[in-house]
């Protein structure tokens, strides 16, 4: 699903470099520069979330949440401001807003935010609907598409060996592999074939929760128990509570909420923020990372303790340049999804495209197959997939090999000469990933909490 955003602000050079971010982000974005304008937008057009200024040249914050609440309660409304219109900005989320930010505008913070507020959508949409179950069901099958399409290659039987191995038990289980690999396919076949199958399965995004909040996503909250406690908020482990919890990149937390983490595992208790009363939660863990936890235990990044906690069981996610004899049966198998999703009927690809595809090394995986057969789909005009509607990075291979090359030295560590240096070789990897940062990070040689660190000391610009 892509939601759709609208973007409000009077100043055309940063409502359009915000757009544009988004976009890339693969939403689909709209800018207007005034309240009038949205007015007539958003009478239009259905829209799943509002990131607005709070001044605008025939508008404020409140004027336009009230419009856009009227028109359909569940858009999410989030403003920007600067330090000055902050109370305006709580005003309006005691009146109905999710959140506001500060201008000048962090990606990462507000990228989260957004990620938030549409879960926060996703919410209320089950809370009202007589039909959430089905809706949870529809999701999951979705989810757990892929594991129809097992594969016949060696590394894939392997993999649904050890799947149908561990899931019948109650054992934690780390399932380790690179981006785009379908850890979280792996984690939720393991779910369904459990004995908690019918239980509820929350998939949580651990590098999305900064170590302020972590307690209350993980544990929960009251309301009233701290500022912006508007209302009681069940966590994760009490929302996962008979079924599993998945932890996907459980190596992006904080080494404070790795503690708190440790904690709820152990005494298989937790206490929300501002309650007396603890509960009792029966879950199964599974986690999942595209690092080295190994290396970062011994490099005390990540807990020692944690790590045997979570890994009582690994499992690896092979890449998809791996699964050689399972690329064109995927690739067909994401071929009918488009087609379904597209109402298109694409019937086959091309001895070229078939070609092109089994020589292609996939660094984005299955996640990077996914998309580029959907944009296949949606370009082309013909009933077979040509070479002409496949991405550049398919004829450019080896300008990106001979990159990787040149930033990596023997022992597949990064090269640093100078400050200057490490931060035009980031710059360089990015535009060669076309600002993928998970890319990037494969060519650069070092993992993705890494680069993130590194785009943050720099202050690079995506």
């Amino acid at each position: 699903m892509i939601y759709k955003i609208l973007v409000i602000d009077d100043d055309v050079s940063f409502c359009s470099m915000i757009k544009t971010f988004l976009n890339k982000k693969g939403f689909e974005t709209s800018g207007v520069f005034s309240f009038l304008e949205a007015e007539q937008l958003i009478k239009k057009q259905n829209f799943d979330l509002v990131l607005t200024d709070v001044r605008l040249p025939d508008s404020d914050g409140v004027k336009i949440l009230q419009f856009v609440k009227d028109i359909n309660p569940e858009i999410q409304v989030i403003l920007m401001t600067g330090y000055a219109d902050i109370k305006t900005a709580v005003n309006a989320m005691k009146l109905g807003a999710f959140d506001y930010v500060s201008k000048p505008i962090n990606s990462d913070e507000i990228l989260h935010t957004i990620n938030q507020a549409l879960i926060n959508k996703l919410n209320i949409a089950e809370e009202k609907s007589e039909q959430t179950k089905v809706s949870k069901t529809s999701r999951n099958k979705q989810l757990n598409d892929l594991s129809v399409v097992k594969g016949k290659s060696e590394v894939s039987l392997e993999l649904h060996k050890y799947i149908d191995l561990v899931a019948p038990t109650n054992i934690s289980v780390l399932v380790i592999g690179d981006s785009g690999t379908g850890k979280e396919n792996i984690a939720f076949s393991i779910h369904q074939q459990s004995k908690r199958a019918s239980k509820p399965y929350i998939a949580v995004d651990c590098g999305a929760i900064p170590k302020e909040l972590a307690a209350s996503e993980f544990f929960g909250h009251l309301k009233g128990s701290f500022t912006g406690a508007i209302n009681d908020k069940i966590g994760h482990f009490e929302a996962a509570n008979g079924g599993t919890l998945f932890l996907d990149e459980v190596g992006n937390l904080s080494y404070e909420v790795q503690v708190q983490l440790l904690r709820a595992l152990q005494e298989r208790k937790i206490k929300p923020i501002g309650s007396s009363k603890e509960i009792d939660v029966d879950i199964r863990v599974i986690a999942a990372t595209n690092e080295d936890l190994q290396r970062a235990v011994r490099e005390g990044e990540f807990r020692e303790d944690l790590y045997h906690r979570l890994n009582e069981f690994s499992i690896k996610a092979p890449r998809l340049s791996e699964r050689e004899n399972d690329i064109l049966l995927f690739a067909d198998f994401f071929l009918k999804q488009s087609n379904a999703d597209l109402e298109k009927e694409i019937i086959d690809f091309s001895d070229e495209v078939k070609s092109i595809f089994l020589d292609y090394d996939w660094p984005g995986n299955l996640r990077e197959m996914r998309n580029v057969i959907k944009r296949a789909v949606l370009l082309s005009s013909l009933n077979y997939i040509q070479k002409e509607v496949l991405p550049e990075e398919f004829f450019n291979t080896s300008s990106l090999n001979k990159t990787t090359n040149i930033l990596l030295d023997t022992e597949d560590e990064f090269k640093l000469f100078s400050s200057k240096n490490e931060e035009n070789t980031i710059i360089t990897a990015l535009e060669k990933a076309k600002f993928n940062k998970t890319k990037a990070a494969q060519i650069l040689g070092i993992d993705r909490k890494t680069l993130y660190n590194k785009i943050k000391l720099y202050n690079i610009e995506l």
